[in-house]
């Protein structure tokens, strides 16, 4: 074989980007490679691109595919585009968007941005954002489509078809279609496939699922999207204070609740802010800005690790071979504790575990940290028998034993206690549950050394 042949094949050529296509000046081929790539790709390129780059790319599209791709966007880069189109292109936009996506975008806009989308709306469509703004932060008011398909529930089958024809284009979704009474009161769903398999003469009301799952329009969003997937329902309604109807929230709008909320749980676990958009498009400042204060904050609270230290220097100082197993026991201390932290964070989230099942997870806790304790402890025993002798080898098997079961014990409660405190349990995340289990892992150890060893 021919050596740059094999090179060919060692190395093949990759595909060019959106972005190495537009700085290129490439107009031809921008155009082509837009035709061929779906709507969610084109998004993500223009995530990763820089805003003048993104927005020569982004003013390529045809008007159709151009809303498509734009409620693709995380809002931030949502606002990005915006800001370089002209004002006709720019109404289009905005105007074409269903009301909760423009919603969504205006939460986090600048108020010159905000201002400039709401100027260039039709009354209508003004009204309906305003409404859903009008919603507590975080609710599912906030995310829910006011645009449904609503059947009073006196009609036949071809009678609500009929109606969902007149009126189902300007809905976000016709698959779950729900009934009220003449007060707008929602008094059941009915799906269109049982509409469309049910003979033209049958009343809607026999058709109906009187006892359907709802939200209040003041809910959390990400309860009512975690309740959607608990109950596998495609949309969900949403209702006001006197159970009338006022939206729907919609499977994509739920899947995108829940993908945030994890995003900012895993954030915080991991002792960062949680942030918005495209990571490949952060700079390494914001990034760093985002990690900076919680592993400040750690640090500082890093400091009772040296306070304990120093307090049994004594002890240090008599048997200098205590030293050597420090890094091992705070290390499977920690964790220990960051584990059950993580387990019993994501417990919460998806309902497996609530607020008054404290001592039962402060029970199972204590109980698997022994269990593992126990299984280290064996280890230990071996390997502080190897590098100092048996009665430290004794000394770091007990503290393991001791240290495990303290830490997940920690770690499991403080994410439930955080929780009757209304504070976010992914706040009380595994590198603060790590800190806290290091000094007290300390403590634990230098106690039993002086139980064990006479210090």
């Amino acid at each position: 074989m021919p050596p740059t042949q094999m090179s060919e094949e060692l190395h093949p050529e990759l595909p060019e980007s959106l972005e190495e296509i537009v700085e290129s000046q490439r107009l031809h081929a921008a155009l082509e490679w837009l035709e061929t790539h779906p709507p969610h790709v084109i998004a993500d390129e223009l995530a990763r691109m820089d805003n003048v780059s993104a927005g020569v790319a982004f003013r390529l599209l045809d008007k159709d595919r151009a809303l498509t791709v734009f409620e693709e966007l995380e809002p931030v880069d949502q606002q990005e585009i915006l800001k370089g189109l002209r004002d006709h292109t720019f109404a289009e936009i905005v105007e074409g968007m269903d009301p909760d996506d423009r919603a969504r975008m205006l939460r986090e806009a600048p108020a010159k941005v905000a201002k400039r989308v709401l100027a260039g709306l039709s009354a209508h469509e003004r009204r309906m954002t305003a409404a859903l703004l009008g919603y507590p932060e975080g609710s599912v008011g906030r995310y829910m489509t006011p645009e449904v398909v609503a059947l009073p529930q006196d009609l036949t089958v071809e009678q609500a078809l009929r109606t969902v024809r007149a009126k189902g284009a300007h809905a976000e979704t016709v698959y779950t279609l729900p009934v009220v009474d003449h007060g707008r009161r929602l008094t059941g769903i009915v799906e269109l496939r049982e509409l469309v398999l049910s003979p033209p003469e049958t009343m809607v009301s026999e058709l109906v699922v009187t006892e359907p799952t709802y939200a209040y329009a003041t809910d959390t969003a990400e309860h009512a999207a975690r309740l959607m997937r608990e109950t596998n329902d495609l949309n969900l309604p949403v209702v006001d204070s006197e159970n009338r109807l006022v939206g729907l929230l919609t499977f994509d709008d739920a899947v995108e609740v829940i993908e945030a909320a994890d995003t900012e749980d895993v954030a915080r676990q991991s002792g960062a802010a949680p942030w918005t958009g495209h990571y490949m498009a952060a700079t390494v400042w914001q990034l760093a800005r985002y990690r900076a204060l919680w592993l400040s904050l750690l640090l500082v609270a890093a400091t009772l690790t040296v306070t304990v230290t120093r307090a049994f220097e004594g002890t240090l100082e008599e048997v200098a071979a205590l030293a050597m197993f420090i890094p091992m026991l705070i290390g499977a201390g920690g964790n220990a504790g960051a584990q059950a932290a993580t387990a019993c964070v994501r417990a919460l989230a998806v309902g497996e575990v609530r607020g008054s099942d404290l001592l039962k997870v402060i029970w199972r806790e204590c109980r698997v940290g022994l269990a593992l304790g126990g299984l280290l402890a064996a280890l230990g025993l071996v390997v502080g028998a190897v590098f100092a002798t048996v009665k430290i080898a004794v000394v770091v098997g007990i503290t393991l034993i001791l240290i495990c079961g303290w830490a997940a014990t920690i770690g499991g409660t403080m994410p439930l206690l955080a929780k009757r405190l209304k504070i976010d349990p992914a706040v009380v995340s595994a590198p603060m549950v790590t800190t806290l289990v290091d000094a007290t892992g300390l403590i634990i150890y230098f106690l039993t050394a002086k139980a064990v060893l006479g210090v």
